[in-house]
């Protein structure tokens, strides 16, 4: 048996692929994905046209999308998320279908289940052998777990493997088996390292952020979670990887042994394992360098998929036993809804990943965000877009003080009793507007640029075109 393809344009043709159809593409390789675009610019020039795309996520280096769009090869974009480089022509109706934005579980849960069928699904894969046993844990291209591609591998109609290095069979450790591949591609190159991860991911030296960080922590120490079997996740911001830091010299200093750590995986995470603060970390992507060297040693550094992160359709998902969250937000409204796809001109600029998730998940799930960005209050209102509903979120920390989801009246208690600084968030909103004054509307047209559907399904809000 012969899996292996010649070319992309070869592998396109053998997997059947017709116009109309979708595919599917994963973004563990970032801003330094190659992939995403030579299969594209392949699918134009087999004339293959009206295509769904359904990628997990989309950046600025997937900007030539926007040519496929115009020419009619892309008809509907499926996402979890979309940086602005492309969300930027979205936002001016630039596309008659609009983007649907899923979660990270409610994408696999929709994928599934059927929903969102993937007649085939694309892997950029660091190393793989001749029969499509893959993984991203080492290569020149490694980007470390492939959580997210492998929802669509088990799940897709066809799938095609493309890789920059190729490897005696078998090789071991796969992410992804050769079970669930119909071919395999060699290319030059998938991707520059450079924009896959980040040899670093720093801490803030901003003095708001590390006071935010503390505030954090302080909170997690006053709600009564951090004992023994803590879990947490938290993003790779500045501030966020400062409240990490905070909690591992918490951790340390009293003997906490957690857990797990969740999510994307930062150095600092795998600073908090090696430390002893966690007995394991649970991984759907690796945010650096010392995260991707990590899970390719430690075995107790573990990869998972996408389903198994974050999935509401799964019979269990590990955000279920997540104890807490740091998120963050673009905008905050009064009602504690959280807008991460726009910024505050309505311009679609990210998405919710596993924002949604986590924070219907986790026992506690905190907003970090300073109370003014570009002297722009953060808190507002009504939020731009929903994102997450407020329902989810326990409360916000800012600078000037935190506020607290009226939904959690023993937690106000409890921090107020540890003497943190606790307001009403409509308090927030007024000084927040007292420093940065109050902020003209953003004005919209009548179309209808993209839908958020939540993590079970439903739509929750829509994104309208930004008015020309």
């Amino acid at each position: 048996m012969n899996k292996l393809a010649g070319s992309i344009e070869k592998a396109i043709v053998d997997s059947g692929l017709k116009s109309g159809m979708t595919i599917s593409f994963h973004h563990h390789l970032r801003n330094g994905d190659h992939v995403l675009n030579m299969v594209m610019d392949a699918i134009a020039s087999l004339g293959i046209r009206d295509l769904t795309v359904n990628a997990s996520s989309l950046f600025d280096v997937h900007k030539p999308l926007a040519e496929h769009i115009k020419n009619g090869v892309v008809k509907e974009i499926l996402t979890d998320y979309m940086s602005a480089a492309l969300g930027g022509f979205i936002s001016e109706g630039n596309m008659a279908c609009p983007v649907k934005f899923r979660t990270h579980g409610g994408r696999p849960y929709d994928i599934i289940r059927g929903v969102t069928p993937i007649d085939v699904a694309f892997i950029a894969a660091p190393a793989s052998d001749d029969m499509g046993n893959c993984t991203g844990k080492f290569g020149r291209s490694a980007c470390g777990s492939l959580g997210y591609a492998m929802p669509d591998a088990k799940n897709a109609k066809y799938t095609v493997v493309i890789t920059d290095e190729l490897h005696p069979y078998p090789l071991t450790g796969w992410s992804i088996p050769e079970t669930d591949v119909d071919a395999v591609v060699k290319v030059d190159s998938i991707g520059d390292p450079a924009g896959i991860v980040s040899g670093t991911t720093k801490i803030t030296r901003d003095p708001v952020g590390l006071s935010m960080a503390q505030t954090a922590v302080d909170v997690i120490r006053a709600s009564g979670l951090l004992k023994e079997g803590f879990s947490f996740q938290t993003g790779a911001g500045g501030a966020s990887l400062a409240a990490a830091k905070f909690l591992k010299d918490v951790m340390v200093k009293e003997g906490i042994r957690g857990s797990f750590g969740l999510g994307g995986i930062t150095g600092y995470l795998v600073d908090m394992l090696n430390e002893g603060c966690f007995e394991s970390l649970m991984d759907v992507q690796c945010f650096d360098l010392k995260a991707v060297e990590s899970i390719r040693s430690n075995p107790r550094h573990t990869e998972i998929s996408a389903d198994q992160y974050a999935s509401p359709g799964a019979k269990s998902a590990v955000v279920d036993n997540l104890d807490v969250v740091i998120l963050g937000a673009t905008e905050i409204d009064v009602d504690f809804n959280v807008n991460v796809h726009t910024d505050s001109n309505g311009r679609i600029m990210g998405g919710s990943g596993g924002h949604s998730d986590t924070a219907a998940g986790a026992k506690l799930a905190m907003v970090i965000a300073p109370l003014s960005r570009a002297r722009l209050p953060i808190v507002t209102d009504r939020v731009t877009c929903v994102s997450t509903p407020g329902s989810s979120i326990d409360l916000i920390v800012t600078q000037k003080g935190v506020a607290v989801n009226p939904k959690d009246e023993e937690l106000r208690l409890r921090l107020k009793d540890a003497g943190i600084n606790v307001m009403d968030i409509r308090e927030l909103k007024e000084l927040a507007e007292r420093i940065s004054g109050v902020p003209e509307k953003p004005r919209f047209g009548e179309r209808i640029v993209a839908d958020i559907v939540y993590r079970d399904g439903n739509v929750i809000d829509h994104i309208r075109e930004v008015a020309k």
